[in-house]
C-alpha cells in the first residue's frame, strides 16, 4: 500500500535534512512542504517546531522520529 508522506518544514529548519535522510534511507517517497509558503498547512497541522511529518493526511510526528517509529506508522 502506498502512503502519502509530507515533511512540513521552514527555511531555518536544521533537523529537516535529517528527516529527509532517514526517509531516503528507508526508500520512502515524500513531498516537502514549506509552511512559510503554504500557511494553510499550519492551520490544518498546528506544529510549533519543524519538522512535522504527515502520513496520509494525519500529523504523526514533530521533530525527528526513529526509523522504527516511521516504519510502524507505515505498516
Amino acid at each position: 500500500m502506498s502512503h502519502k508522506v509530507e515533511i512540513l518544514t521552514t527555511p531555518s529548519c536544521g533537523n529537516c535534512n535529517l528527516v529527509e535522510k532517514i526517509l531516503n534511507e528507508l526508500n520512502i517517497l515524500y513531498e516537502i512542504i514549506d509552511v512559510t509558503e503554504k500557511p494553510e498547512y499550519l492551520e490544518k497541522y498546528p506544529i510549533f517546531t519543524a519538522p512535522g511529518i504527515v502520513i496520509d493526511d494525519k500529523l504523526e510526528f514533530t521533530g525527528i522520529p526513529k526509523k522504527h517509529e516511521i516504519l510502524e506508522k507505515l505498516s
